[in-house]
């Protein structure tokens, strides 16, 4: 794999730059940024409405006359290391639990190697599709593959980005009920004190922090009681957030019946987790108490709408979650049952599940508001998702030059209804990550070569 890191690719982050009158701009607030932004020590100065002027001097012009403006993209939900197994054939056709079952044993096999091509890709898929910022769920620790964490963090430090990098576990195997096999369980003493040394090494706080560290065990089917509850107790000393699987599918949920006797909210409460440091992967089958108990918690959801088709786990009830007080926003999920990394498709995904739900009356805009400003809340960064004076310089912008776009009128719509599924140019902290639809420094193709023969073999045993 080859990746350089060009001087060109970031400019100076303290001069001012004017992005002017783009095509259109999606702000994700009531403000009119028109006449472009003003962005200076990574973060967003000044929103100009159109004919508007910059208020102090600039050193630096982008036209932006050709492109539609937007916060960049933030995907809530991940597993990086699964770009490795995208459409297998032996689970190209099943649900949940049996595509688990099958492909336990062979991510088991996942090499430190592995990972470091998996989340490379995973980040450069994200970065062109417009996202800026990413949090991935990784629950997978084999033998020899202790530090993935850390393999992470310097993978999404190479491509610019932001990251949320949760440590996951799977504490419950098939020896005692649970799902994973035993070779890839951990111990709970293992698991909370990698925990423990990840967040001391790498979390940062602040609206302009690159990495941070979330505690994560996996699912209610493969860790236990236990490991849920002292990882709530240390997310609260810590001062992190948590993060899980909750309420995908049925089967999960007549597991939690069977194993502890309670629904899966009943559950979540039971360990502590019932709290607006959550946030839960797909929530799809919840009753109306239960969206209103979540709602009073602050507790919140990553929608996962491909992944939930692909396995037809079910459609999560997104209006009325944000009608009750719960967060909102989207993620990717796996690269193995999406099968893509692709944020703004994402988007459009999530916009046409939810009118086929509510009706063709829900709003563009409420699905991008859904990848940006949501999904800020999601992750608790204030800092993020939306364009407005003190907002750190996240960017995404998006060229309707491609032939999908040929007649069509509105911009912002185009980019979800004409489907859009490639930035021309991305920010990250006032520093251009993107330039002319490529990341400067990656090789791609000589990563495809590399990224594909780790995925055979990794398929082949």
């Amino acid at each position: 794999m080859t990746f350089t890191s060009p001087a060109s690719a970031a400019p100076d982050a303290a001069a001012r730059l004017w992005i002017r009158n783009p095509l259109a701009a999606f702000t994700a607030n009531s403000l009119d940024a028109s006449g472009g932004l003003v962005i200076s020590n990574g973060v967003i100065t000044e929103v100009l409405a159109a004919g508007q002027q910059p208020s102090a001097p600039y050193s630096r012009t982008f036209d932006a006359g050709s492109h539609v403006l937007l916060p960049g993209l933030i995907n809530t939900h991940h597993h990086f290391y699964q770009t490795l197994t995208r459409a297998w054939g032996p689970v190209a056709n099943a649900p949940l639990f049996p595509w688990l079952q099958n492909l336990y044993p062979v991510w088991a096999r996942l090499t430190p190697k592995d990972l470091e091509l998996a989340a490379t890709v995973a980040l450069a898929e994200l970065l062109l599709s417009g996202c800026t910022t990413a949090a991935d769920h990784h629950y997978l620790f084999p033998a020899g593959l202790e530090d993935a964490i850390d393999i992470e963090v310097a993978a999404v430090r190479r491509l610019g980005m932001r990251a949320t990098l949760t440590r996951g576990s799977m504490t419950l195997g098939t020896d005692d009920g649970g799902l994973p096999p035993q070779s890839t369980v951990q111990d709970p003493e293992v698991v909370l004190a990698d925990s423990e040394r990840l967040v001391s090494a790498y979390h940062e706080r602040g609206d302009d922090a690159v990495i941070q560290i979330a505690l994560a065990p996996c699912s209610p089917f493969s860790v236990t009681k236990e490991i849920m509850a002292e990882s709530a107790a240390m997310a609260e000393r810590l001062d992190v957030r948590l993060h899980t699987h909750l309420a995908e599918t049925l089967d999960e949920e007549d597991f939690c019946r069977e194993r502890f006797g309670l629904r899966t909210v009943d559950y979540l409460d039971s360990v502590g987790w019932l709290t607006e440091r959550t946030w839960l992967g797909h929530g799809i089958h919840f009753s109306d108490a239960e969206i209103a108990r979540l709602g009073s918690a602050g507790t919140a959801v990553a929608h996962c709408p491909t992944s939930n088709m692909r396995l037809a786990s079910g459609t999560a009830r997104v209006l009325e979650l944000e009608d009750a007080g719960v967060p909102v926003g989207l993620g990717v999920d796996g690269s193995a049952s999406n099968d893509a990394s692709n944020m703004i498709l994402e988007a459009r995904q999530a916009l046409y599940l939810q009118r086929l739900r509510y009706g063709a009356d829900v709003p563009v805009e409420r699905a991008l508001g859904w990848a940006t400003s949501g999904s800020a809340a999601v992750l608790g960064r204030d800092g993020l998702g939306q364009l407005a004076p003190g907002m750190q310089a996240d960017l995404a912008l998006f060229k309707l030059d491609d032939l999908r776009f040929s007649g069509s009128h509105d911009p912002i719509a185009a980019l979800l209804l004409c489907a859009a599924d490639r930035a021309d140019r991305v920010m990250v902290g006032g520093q251009w990550r993107v330039v002319d639809g490529r990341i400067p420094g990656l090789d791609i193709p000589a990563l495809i070569a590399e990224h594909s023969t780790a995925a055979r073999r990794l398929v082949n045993g």
